[in-house]
């Protein structure tokens, strides 16, 4: 049935289809509305669930890490400061293999405080051993909860999954939003059996300290099921998904107009869509420009990348992020799907934009296919205001 509804609202809706047992989390902009939903759901007796309130974002995640550990299923969400709050437990999260979904409505970090959007938070977070998956739209981003449970689930992947979706853009702007019913979410979502929990009839051990004769071969298992299980399983979970639900995602990058194109821009989030709006209008004045759009960026799917882009001429890497000192994180990762390749683009340029909620705009797009030319950019700002730099500097 298709609803006008605010992000947040659609999310929530998703996941009380899902059927968490226990919801744990701590108000934290922009995602509060998400819980504050899922909250209300559970006062009005709509959603069988525990709602556990907590006094901080890493006792929210120390709950729902002890709750899949008990056997049930989990849900929680953050922002944010909230999510590095959460860092140490989301590293015991997946070093412990527990399936959990959480929502990161994307935003900056401080200093200077920020609660506008970028994606410098869950970046930041790319080593921790989490799934991530990035929404486009309202709608992807309530699919992807029900895409995220599957994998999280399944016996072969037992990692975490983290759903990012830039904030406000994403959690508070308002789209029609096919949702499904509760037959539907249950043919695709069974009902959850963990392959392991704490029992006292069944004891076992989680989270043992591990000397250096285990450790490395426990992080080689997370590594392994990363880039071979789940970029394996992703597609086929998302064909059960269209089967199911009639909406078509590869989970892994998804390619817009780049089969004859020339430049291309690979980029991730809500921004692909005003991407799209350009790419159609160039495409009408004639100019062969396309999208790679990239859904997951853990794992990385190195192969699916080098396969959509080995005979693009130039192409641009868009990021929300910095490696502040370094070259911006996204950009220098797909520079690396190339190294040691005979074929390969004959121009990576890297763009920053968007930082701290900046706008980017059509013209903004428009002036990243400008640039893209034979002389490659590393790091290159979009739209900085040059009056406000002496600021910064003095």
């Amino acid at each position: 049935m298709k609803e006008f509804l605010e992000g947040s609202k659609a999310v929530a809706e998703i996941v009380k289809l899902c059927k968490p047992g226990v919801i744990s989390a701590y108000p934290i902009t922009p995602q509060t509305h998400i819980v504050e939903e899922l909250a209300q759901m559970v006062a009005n007796r709509e959603l069988n669930s525990q709602f556990i309130n907590v006094e901080s974002e890493h006792s929210a995640a120390s709950v729902v890490l002890g709750a899949v550990a008990g056997g049930v299923r989990a849900y929680t969400a953050t922002s944010s400061q909230g999510l590095f709050y959460m860092a140490e437990v989301l590293f015991n999260i997946a070093g412990m293999r527990l399936p959990l979904v959480m929502a990161c409505a994307n935003r900056a970090i401080s200093a200077p405080i920020n609660i506008w959007n970028d994606q410098q938070d869950s970046v930041s977070l790319r080593d921790c051993g989490w799934i991530q998956l990035f929404a486009e739209d309202i709608q992807e981003a309530a699919d992807l909860h029900l895409i995220a449970y599957k994998l999280t689930e399944d016996k072969s992947i037992m990692l975490p999954v983290m759903v990012c979706m830039d904030g406000f853009i994403l959690t508070h702007g308002i789209e029609t939003v096919d949702m499904p019913s509760q037959e539907q979410v249950d043919k695709f979502l069974p009902a959850y059996k963990p392959l392991y929990k704490l029992d006292p009839e069944n004891p076992i051990t989680m989270g043992p300290l591990v000397d250096p004769v285990y450790y490395m071969e426990a992080r080689y298992a997370i590594q392994e099921t990363m880039v071979k299980n789940v970029l394996t399983l992703i597609p086929k979970i998302t064909a059960d998904f269209s089967k199911v639900f009639g909406r078509a995602y590869n989970g892994l990058v998804e390619e817009y107009r780049t089969k004859d194109a020339e430049r291309v821009i690979l980029a991730m989030g809500s921004v692909c869509g005003t991407i799209k709006e350009v790419i159609d209008e160039l495409r009408a004045k004639g100019k062969k420009v396309g999208l790679l759009k990239l859904t997951a960026y853990r794992p990385f799917p190195v192969q699916e990348i080098y396969e959509a882009l080995k005979d693009i001429p130039k192409v641009a890497v868009l990021d929300r992020a910095l490696s502040l000192g370094s070259y911006a994180p996204l950009a220098s990762e797909t520079k690396a799907v190339f190294f040691g390749k005979k074929k390969k683009p004959e121009v990576i340029s890297s763009f920053v934009v968007g930082l701290g909620g900046r706008d980017i705009t059509k013209d903004s797009i428009k002036e990243i296919f400008r640039l893209l030319t034979a002389k490659e950019r590393a790091c290159e700002f979009i739209d900085l205001k040059p009056e406000l730099l002496k600021e910064n500097y003095e």
